[in-house]
């Protein structure tokens, strides 16, 4: 039976079916075929999406709109331009500080890209092919899912229950986050040599530097409010998303004064919509993970694993690689949504830290949000620069590799997940 949904729901996303809509047939047939009554399926949606913590992801989103609307974009620009526009590659490195800057207020990746992709591509083109700076952005704005706050790591601890908490898995993303920027940044600077690009920048001054600090500096407070109080336990995710709202509110009308009254509709309906396509995820997921359960294939995958291999590291390495192949395909939050209620418990019972196995996950799919044929930061960008998806794919793999090579860190070194989550507790 759960074989029979995995194949409906492959086939019809291969056909094109939004996938939410293909995980809701998938379970209507697997339903059927367990001879279950249709009326469970409202139940479970509705059982699925009526949780207070998932407010948080609409409210950051929310709070994400109001940001780019409010204009601090051009500001964190302003900012890590003062800082490192003067070296090789300053353009590109300027993208990824702004990236890193505006993942720490996003907290989602499609939002980061279409605010960096708009406000940054038709500079970085004056200097770099449009292809490569595609790829730049895309790479910045991929850092926004894993510097804290995290949309994907909230549907993760929603999926994984009480085994992880938001605020440990937002402080594991920063030691990690900013071993990535800092390679990417390296790898522009290689690049840049390499290939001749020009020194695009001003020459560095420390009055520039205090001038734009300070502009900025009401900007790049939010977050340690935001998920400082988190962590502190001042408050909880979703209580912090209505304080992110709030403060993008009093940025965008008191301190830039580029946010308008006419503005906000425009960006509640922008936040709604991407909102709801997560829910319908999460809702039509639920039933799926129900027909699951009823097939007890959660105890059967345990089992056979186990029956595999004893050893966790090598139960990881399965899981790593398996989701290396479900990233090239199916969308994060789906993915999210369909296998940590299965893979989470079989780590616990290996005895893998809740903690590091939840942040290996979520880095790795990630990771595949630029991974063609289906990542969608690719097709992002692709639209923004009116480029080839093959252009794009070009200048975009090292900046996958590296990815996948501080995943590969991590597994290695789990400190640099867990330092600083128990240093704070």
């Amino acid at each position: 039976m759960s074989l029979a949904v995995v194949l409906v729901f492959l086939a019809l996303a291969l056909i094109g079916m939004p996938l939410a809509f293909a995980l809701g047939i998938a379970s209507l047939g697997g339903l059927h075929l367990a001879g279950v009554d249709f009326t469970i399926l409202p139940q479970r949606m509705l059982h699925a999406v009526d949780n207070f913590p998932l407010m948080a992801i609409p409210l950051f989103m929310l709070a994400g709109e109001l940001m780019v609307k409010a204009g601090i974009v051009r500001r964190l620009v302003d900012f890590a331009d003062s800082l490192v526009g003067h070296v090789h590659g300053g353009l590109a490195h300027i993208t990824i500080v702004s990236g890193t800057l505006f993942g720490a207020v996003s907290g989602a990746a499609v939002a980061s890209a279409s605010a960096l992709g708009s406000t940054l591509v038709p500079a970085l083109r004056k200097s770099y092919p449009v292809d490569y700076s595609s790829a730049v952005v895309a790479a910045a704005a991929n850092l926004g899912p894993i510097i804290p706050p995290s949309n994907a790591m909230i549907v993760y601890a929603l999926m994984a229950g009480a085994s992880v908490s938001v605020g440990d898995l937002f402080m594991a993303g920063v030691v990690p986050g900013l071993i990535l920027a800092a390679g990417f940044m390296v790898l522009a600077s290689v690049q840049a040599r390499r290939r001749g690009y020009p020194l695009s920048g001003r020459a560095f001054s420390l009055r520039r530097l205090a001038r734009e600090t300070r502009r900025a500096l009401v900007i790049l407070l939010m977050p340690v409010v935001v998920v400082g109080g988190i962590v502190g336990g001042v408050f909880t995710a979703t209580e912090g998303a209505a304080i992110a709202v709030v403060y993008a509110l009093f940025i965008g009308f008191a301190v830039t004064r580029s946010l308008t009254l006419a503005d906000l509709p425009d960006a509640l309906f922008r936040a709604a919509v991407t909102s709801a396509m997560v829910a319908a995820l999460i809702a039509f997921a639920a039933t799926v993970t129900f027909v699951f359960t009823i097939d007890l294939l959660p105890l059967r995958l345990s089992g056979s694993l186990q029956a595999l291999t004893a050893d966790p590291a090598v139960f990881i390495l399965i899981v790593m690689v398996l989701l290396i192949v479900v990233g090239m395909f199916i969308e994060s939050n789906a993915a999210y949504i369909m296998l940590v209620p299965l893979l989470a418990p079989i780590a616990l019972s290996y005895g893998i830290d809740p903690l590091v196995f939840g942040f290996l996950f979520v880095l790795n799919l990630v990771a595949g949000m630029m991974t063609p044929p289906v990542g969608v930061l690719l097709f992002v960008m692709c639209g923004v620069s009116k480029i080839s998806l093959g252009a794009l794919v070009r200048h975009a793999w090292p900046f996958v590799v590296l990815q996948y090579a501080v995943l590969l860190l991590c597994l290695a070194v789990p400190a640099l997940i867990t330092w600083l989550p128990n240093a704070l507790r």
